[in-house]
């Protein structure tokens, strides 16, 4: 018994499932309106219920949306049904991506160590995409061989913000983000802490995925994801080529520096790191003194303070297979206690002071909604968040703001509003666009209201000649269809005209007169003349239409002279 396709929004029929994560299911699909292939990603069932899952969804849409980069997935639209009203409002959200053919970095990684020179061209792609993204605003924070694609052509495709975050967004922890805690080989420390990330936390994911695939395993490895992570925060990565002695020397500081516990031992930003890694592929392996060297500016002569910094994550673990290898005596949890208190008093201490400072006349929850426009969307955040409001990004197209710069706010600048309320801050996605349309092979009337329905305007109507094609037939565009141009751009047209041009036929034989006519789509029709001498074989003496143009399917009359003899 045959079931009717699934197709969501009345536009993208759902296929074959192609994959799944924590979050969502990935479904081959097609986009019925343009007829081309795409990947359809729908939030579980199950989690949709939650709204907190369906914010995280859509902020991953929010994320992918603002970039088009060759080397990150491109994103084509996404819903949330929940939004309007209808039959549809129980379904999950879903978004509707670019389809990629190719193979899992993970899939590549299983097979064992990768050869250098295919390694640094991955990790070169995954920086790529890093560097656009973190200028765009965006921080991955996912990072693993499981969201890089490599196609079949050899490009690396970078997916799945599932939990992508703007570089401004300090807030969000591990504790906040707990799917991820399945992909603990991969976090930084201060992912692994619960601490604020930046852009340098993907840099530090990078470097886990450039060991893997120079020797088939990951830096560290546990019985718990918590174990993991606690070897991220406290431990110093063995060198690669100490695992895989077939690992090139000079990239190893290249990977003891992305894997430093504090990020600001780190490249500062991924140009920096794919700069390094490109001199470290022409360069010389290091010598053991230096690799030594290095290994103690990164990660301390001693781990003692790496390990203080960990107790707390080690306490989170219940496996029992993790021994305690330190018991705190009493007394340092009694100072620990005193030193709280003493934090906790001084706190009070400064907030009664600055109350006291404050006019008595002044609400202390008022806030007033600074000028953002033409401010960059990450300072925008910053700035709205140092005065405890909440800043709600929306997306709009501008001629007159540069894309990723503030429009406009809501409420509008000097509006007085209360301590943590949300703030619309309408973010420029650059000029818009619109798509030319297909226009070679329509008539003329029918081009014209192709241009209209798309937002463009008809320019000049360029005739041109041609026997096969009716009169107003489209020829040729001054733009090429499926451009994207700016709305109202002028297209001009090349039509057929209608016509053809004869040649002057006087003289010729009256088969070869006809013979030309009839190849221009023309009717001859030959007149025998009684009034001058005959020749043969028989010539134009005359023509009924001058040389020049005609319209096709004219009837020409040949006049000639009768035959000798007749």
């Amino acid at each position: 018994m045959s079931t009717e396709p699934r197709v969501i929004a009345g536009r993208y029929r759902v296929d074959e499932l192609i994959g799944h994560g924590g979050m969502a299911k990935v479904y081959r699909g097609h986009d019925l309106t343009l007829g081309r292939q795409v990947a359809i990603k729908i939030l579980d069932p199950e989690l949709a219920r939650d709204t907190a899952f369906r914010t995280r969804f859509r902020l991953e849409a929010q994320s992918a949306s603002r970039m088009s980069h060759p080397s990150i997935v491109r994103v084509y639209d996404a819903g949330d049904p929940s939004t309007g009203s209808g039959s549809g409002a129980d379904e999950p959200p879903y978004i509707v991506m670019e389809l990629i053919s190719g193979t899992l970095l993970k899939d590549i990684i299983a097979r064992g160590p990768v050869p250098v020179e295919d390694a640094v061209r991955y990790v070169d792609g995954i920086l790529e995409a890093l560097d656009y993204s973190h200028r765009a605003g965006v921080v991955h924070r996912d990072i693993k061989p499981g969201n890089v694609m490599v196609t079949d052509k050899g490009q690396v495709k970078v997916m799945d913000f599932g939990i992508a975050r703007a570089v401004s967004d300090s807030s969000s922890t591990v504790a906040e983000t707990t799917q991820i805690i399945g992909t603990a080989a991969y976090f930084s420390p201060e992912q692994a802490k619960g601490e604020p990330v930046d852009a340098r936390a993907d840099l530090y994911s990078t470097g886990v995925v450039l060991y893997e695939l120079l020797t088939g395993r990951q830096p560290f490895r546990g019985e718990s994801p918590v174990a993991v992570a606690y070897q991220h925060v406290s431990e110093t990565p063995v060198p690669p080529t100490e695992v895989n002695e077939d690992a090139p020397g000079a990239l190893d500081p290249i990977v003891l520096r992305a894997l430093a516990k504090d990020p600001y031992q780190r490249y500062p930003d991924a140009a920096h790191f794919r700069a390094a890694l490109d001199s470290a592929v022409a360069g010389r392996a290091p010598s053991r003194k230096e690799l030594g060297a290095l290994t103690t500016e990164l990660y301390g002569p001693s781990p003692r303070q790496a390990q203080e910094t960990a107790r707390s994550l080690r306490q989170l673990s219940t496996d029992s297979t993790m021994a305690r290898t330190q018991s705190g005596p009493p007394v340092a949890w009694i100072w620990a206690g005193v030193a709280l208190l003493a934090v906790l008093l001084a706190s009070v201490l400064f907030w009664v002071w600055t109350i006291s400072m404050r006019p008595s006349d002044v609400p202390t929850s008022s806030r007033t909604v600074p000028d953002l426009v033409n401010v960059s969307s990450e300072r925008a955040q910053q700035d709205l968040g140092e005065l405890d409001l909440t800043a709600k990004l929306v997306l709009e197209s501008s001629t007159d703001i540069a894309e990723g710069n503030v429009t406009r706010t809501d409420p509008t600048s000097g509006t007085a509003v209360s301590e943590g309320d949300s703030v619309t801050v309408y973010v420029s996605s650059g000029k818009e666009t619109v798509v030319v349309p297909t226009l070679t092979g329509l008539s003329l009337t029918a081009a014209k209201d192709a241009l209209a329905q798309a937002g463009l305007q008809l320019g000049t109507v360029i005739p041109r000649n041609d026997e096969g094609l009716a009169a107003d037939t489209v020829m040729e565009a001054s733009e090429e269809p499926d451009a994207e141009v700016a709305p109202n751009t002028v297209v001009n047209l090349v039509v057929a005209s209608g016509r053809v041009t004869i040649k002057n036929m006087v003289g010729w034989t009256i088969e070869s007169a006809t013979e030309e006519l009839e190849s221009l789509g023309l009717v001859a029709q030959p007149v025998e003349l009684t009034d001058c001498t005959p020749v043969t074989p028989p010539t134009v003496a005359s023509m009924s239409a001058a040389p020049g143009d005609v319209p096709i399917g004219s009837t020409v009359e040949l006049r000639f002279c009768g035959a000798a003899g007749e």
